[in-house]
């Protein structure tokens, strides 16, 4: 019986230069066109994109909240803008670039990208993100306030 990368399967990995480099460029263009808009349509100006629900329902920042104002902010070359409408946001900007050029160039070899986290670094992650919520709610964490 074939495993899951048998004869036909899904799974079959891409041999050529061009199929190799067609999921990352693929996803390059996905986010390439969604910053497009996000820098075209400006968030701050309203009407354009949903109210977070949480905020709409509770008055409390998500750790998304800004998120779109930092990506408007981050396309028109305001890192400082963007950093303080949402700092784990432009953080990710540069984290997402980083791993996506990592993972071209291993296409391009014709390795697999691999990463792997333990879950020790989830929950770190986790963590992270709940102390940012909490700390951009309080008052002395305004500045992390979109």
């Amino acid at each position: 019986m074939p495993g899951p990368q048998g004869h036909g399967s899904v799974l079959k990995r891409r041999t050529g230069l061009l199929g190799r480099l067609a999921t990352p460029l693929g996803i390059l263009a996905a986010v390439t066109a969604a910053f497009t808009y996000v820098g075209t349509v400006d968030p701050n100006d309203p009407g354009h994109y949903p109210v977070c629900p949480l905020l709409k329902l509770t008055g409390v920042f998500c750790p998304g909240c800004g998120g779109l104002r930092s990506a408007h902010a981050f396309i028109h070359g305001d890192l400082g803008a963007a950093f303080s409408a949402n700092a784990v946001a432009t953080t990710g900007y540069f984290l997402f670039a980083a791993v996506w050029v990592l993972w071209l160039v291993r296409a391009w070899r014709g390795r697999p990208l691999r990463i792997g986290l333990a879950p020790a670094w989830w929950w770190g992650i986790g963590a992270l993100l709940l102390i940012f919520t909490v700390v951009r709610n309080l008052p002395f964490g305004s500045a992390l306030a979109p």
